[in-house]
């Protein structure tokens, strides 16, 4: 047969000895800092994923070709640069 034991120490437990299992600022310190990151990883996320929907209004709207001199729109050898 199987016995199984469960571990009534925490229900008995008063208001003091539930003061001593508390969080160390160490830990708490960790904690803070893992939310943080948790939160920064989801603003990423959906930063990536409007990029990914529409990834034109990311762009800025000035023209890409400013830089080229001396060639024409339209020509063959603008359209290989």
């Amino acid at each position: 047969m199987c016995s199984v034991q469960y571990n009534h120490s925490l229900a008995a437990m008063s208001g003091n000895d539930m003061m001593a299992h508390s969080l160390t600022l160490e830990q708490k310190t960790a904690f803070a800092f893992v939310g943080m990151l948790l939160v920064f990883l989801g603003l990423l996320i959906v930063r990536c994923f409007r990029i990914l929907l529409d990834p034109y209004s990311s762009m800025p709207s000035s023209n890409w070709a400013d830089g080229i001199e001396g060639l024409e729109k339209g020509t063959f050898e603008y359209a290989l640069t």
